[in-house]
């Protein structure tokens, strides 16, 4: 794992829109954001006509099955787009992972991304890699502008204080968008749970990351 520190810098408020400060609900307001099952909001934003035939397995990944109008199982749209916006009152992105290959790219804030690669081999000692870094505009200290998450990896999302010189905590939330290849459906997802965690990285590192799973 990287030296990058894996604690919260905000913790969650109430999950509302109307609890958020003035900053960041009219970010949410001005592109019509709803909060997302994953914490956080998100809008969809595009979703490419073009169908193309499913490479997944028919079965779901989860019972997360919502299913949309007109859905052929057989096929995905080529790619789908999203606005993804953690905020002060709602500051992680919960461990997940979805069937398609996902490309991110930064537009207003910091954070820290945490890959569990469950799709690779264990490592020697055991137990799969992490990886961890940190997402925002400083460039020359190696924060990333955009990045991409292969399909079968679980990720989760925490946000960080803008400016970290200061030393106070504040931020108007980390604005991102996504585009999924093939495009997202609920189907390709699924949430990693605490037990799935310490099967994947053992008891001390799940015990490190389990502020990351989703509450039941």
């Amino acid at each position: 794992m990287s030296a990058v520190v894996l604690k919260p810098s905000f913790r969650p408020g109430l999950p509302e829109v109307s609890s958020e400060p003035p900053a960041t609900h009219s970010v949410i307001e001005a592109l019509s954001l709803q909060p997302h099952i994953e914490g956080g909001y998100f809008v969809e934003t595009d979703r490419d006509p073009l169908l193309v035939p499913s490479p997944f397995p028919p079965n779901p990944a989860s019972s997360l099955v919502p299913q949309r109008p007109g859905f052929d199982p057989a096929h995905r749209n080529a790619s789908t787009s999203i606005y993804y916006y953690v905020t002060p009152q709602s500051p992680q992105g919960n461990f997940h992972r979805n069937r398609g290959r996902t490309v991110h790219t930064l537009h207003r804030g910091r954070g820290v991304y945490v890959l569990i690669h469950a799709d690779e081999p264990d490592l020697p000692g055991g137990g799969k890699r992490i990886e961890s870094f940190v997402v925002g505009h400083d460039v020359a200290k190696g924060e990333k502008l955009q990045w991409i998450v292969e399909g079968g990896k679980y990720k989760a999302s925490f946000l960080l204080p803008d400016d970290p010189a200061t030393g106070k905590e504040t931020s108007d939330g980390l604005l991102i968008s996504e585009t999924v290849v093939p495009g997202f459906e609920f189907c390709d997802h699924d949430f990693l749970n605490a037990e799935g965690l310490r099967t994947l990285v053992g008891a001390e590192k799940a015990e490190e990351l389990a502020w990351l799973v989703r509450k039941e």
